[in-house]
């Protein structure tokens, strides 16, 4: 395979970083960097100059100065379009392509915009509203891939011998047990409390339904885990599992960690699937509540665990990822927004987080999820909805992408989702391949 030489004025490892997720993680191409004019005039094969000059006659980006800073300032955005794409950072006359797409991308996937002042949410998290992505309507598409294949083709006109190999569409479904059980498990004590509460606001079909779960556990509406695992074998599919493993507090109400049923559940959907945790409230502010989390699902597992997902998408850039690269966590897919289908950082590709305080890469790799499924309750009927997850799907497959998706087990088993389940599996058998 033809190696890509990049001359560049100076190999930061901003621009280091961002080449590489373009190239080598979403496209398969191996590239090579170099600030020697010597080397680049040398080099056979195929070959670009990013910096603010052209060498000679050869396929010239002209950069953007973000990917050669350090720190966060507020840039000036000015949107336009490419060919049909949003793109960002104007190159000028001389480029090859009108945009710089690395700057572009490096702002968008770092997360460039959450270092910034903004407003949170009532959880502490960065709201869609006060992205770019949101702001130019172009949250749905994969963005950052978009602009590497529509590179990738001029590029290939230039050099026919250039060839990418990337690692295809894969599909892979989340779920999300942050409550494992709806009333079984409970206790008596939060048995009591639950029909009492319910009794007040005057849900007696619910506490109906509470009390056959007393007397038949296997009844609880949230206990579907043979009926996802059927569903992941039917197809197949290589799903996750994300078990909540904490103690009661105000946002964390799950079925206590001592209790042995809900540690042998655990166990037995680990025989089927991928484990991992489900990082509470709590400890998605607080390192040492995080650790002994970790440490206990990984006692009950009896092996490592080495991926995490934030209760409520509770991503605070950059402190999570610090706090889950200290726990020892090597992959997370909490990136994407609850309530919206879209693309946080504006890629389908699975990325390693950039530290833009330490100005380095940072050895945790993150999967963006397409959508969640509390994004799907705000469409009216299934034909929009469809129409919507078809219209994913297409761009994703376009681009060989990652098309993850969160399922919530209180959604999958709950009273005002019911079918949720039947939906479930007609995500999973439509979009599995």
């Amino acid at each position: 395979m033809a190696e890509l030489l990049i001359y560049t004025h100076k190999i930061s490892p901003r621009f280091s970083y961002t080449a590489r997720q373009l190239f080598t993680r979403t496209l398969g191409i191996d590239v090579r960097f170099s600030s020697k004019v010597e080397d680049f005039i040398a080099h056979k094969g195929p070959k670009i100059t990013y910096t603010r000059q052209p060498l000679q006659n050869e396929f010239f980006i002209r950069s953007h100065d973000l990917l050669f800073q350090q720190g966060v300032d507020t840039i000036p955005i000015q949107m336009g379009d490419w060919d049909g794409l949003p793109c960002f950072f104007r190159t000028g006359e001389r480029s090859n392509i009108p945009y710089d797409i690395f700057a572009a991308s490096f702002y968008l996937i770092s997360r460039y915009e959450e270092y910034l002042p903004h407003l949170k949410d009532m959880h502490g998290r960065f709201p869609p509203r006060e992205s770019l992505a949101f702001e130019h309507d172009f949250l749905h598409l994969p963005l950052i891939d978009l602009w590497a294949y529509k590179l990738l083709g001029l590029l290939q006109e230039r050099f026919p011998d250039l060839q990418a190999r990337p690692e295809g569409y894969a599909f892979r479904p989340v779920i999300d047990v942050t409550t494992s059980h709806c009333f079984a498990r409970r206790g008596l004590f939060r048995s009591l409390g639950g029909f009492l509460f319910d009794l007040s606001r005057l849900k007696f079909r619910r506490n109906w339904e509470r009390v056959k779960v007393w007397f038949d556990p296997s009844r609880d509406p949230y206990d579907n885990y043979e009926e996802l695992i059927a569903i992941h074998k039917k197809y197949p599919v290589e799903a996750m599992f994300f078990f909540q493993f904490a103690e009661y507090s105000t946002y964390d109400k799950n079925v206590s960690p001592n209790n042995n049923r809900f540690r042998h559940l655990i166990k037995s959907v680990a025989d089927y699937s991928i484990v991992s945790l489900a990082v509470s409230y709590t400890a998605s502010r607080n390192l040492p509540v995080l650790k002994e989390e970790k440490k206990r699902l990984s006692d009950v597992l009896n092996r490592p665990v080495k991926y995490s997902r934030l209760r409520y998408n509770r991503v605070d850039i950059p402190q999570s990822y610090r706090d889950l690269i200290e726990a020892e966590f090597s992959e997370d897919y909490t990136m994407g927004y609850t309530h919206r289908i879209g693309f946080r950082a504006s890629t389908c590709t699975p990325f390693y987080f950039y530290d833009i305080n330490l100005e380095t890469q940072q050895p945790i790799r993150v999967y963006p999820f397409a959508f969640h499924d509390y994004s799907l309750l705000a469409f009216a009927n299934r034909k929009a909805l469809w129409e919507t997850l078809d219209e994913l799907y297409a761009n994703l497959k376009r681009v060989n992408g990652y098309f993850g998706c969160v399922f919530s087990n209180e959604l999958l088993g709950g009273y005002q989702t019911r079918g949720w389940l039947e939906l479930y599996e007609q995500v999973v058998s439509k979009y599995h391949a």
